[in-house]
């Protein structure tokens, strides 16, 4: 298991581990559809504990709240599912913040909704 060593690592080498892992310990790919549902799991879980943390939700008795954990798995699944449709996520990201610097470059600054 030293492959899974823990070390800052990239999203290109985050996909590697993510397909190495699926491939060998967990055996395959759950479908596409399957994934998707476990997408919309681990967002709720981080839904949850948004709530508790940050809104009105009290936290129940023996819950755990670890969010990085949460943020963790929907990485994970994220680059699962990008794995399974060929997506260079490294480079999806870096589109879209070009996307963001060219659409937002000036849509923020003039919302008065985020004036302090």
């Amino acid at each position: 298991m030293s492959d899974f060593a823990k070390k800052d690592i990239g999203i290109k080498e985050a996909q590697q581990l993510v397909d190495k892992w699926i491939t060998t310990v967990g055996v395959r790919y759950f479908s596409p559809l399957t994934n998707m549902a476990v997408l919309a799991e681990e967002t709720g879980e981080v839904a949850r504990i948004m709530a508790r943390m940050h809104g009105d939700q009290s936290v129940k008795p023996g819950e755990k709240l670890d969010l990085a954990d949460e943020l963790a798995d929907l990485l994970w699944v994220t680059m699962a599912i990008a794995n399974q449709n060929g997506i260079d996520l490294a480079e999806a990201f870096y589109n879209n913040i070009n996307k963001k610097n060219v659409r937002d470059s000036e849509r923020h600054k003039a919302n008065p909704k985020l004036k302090q």
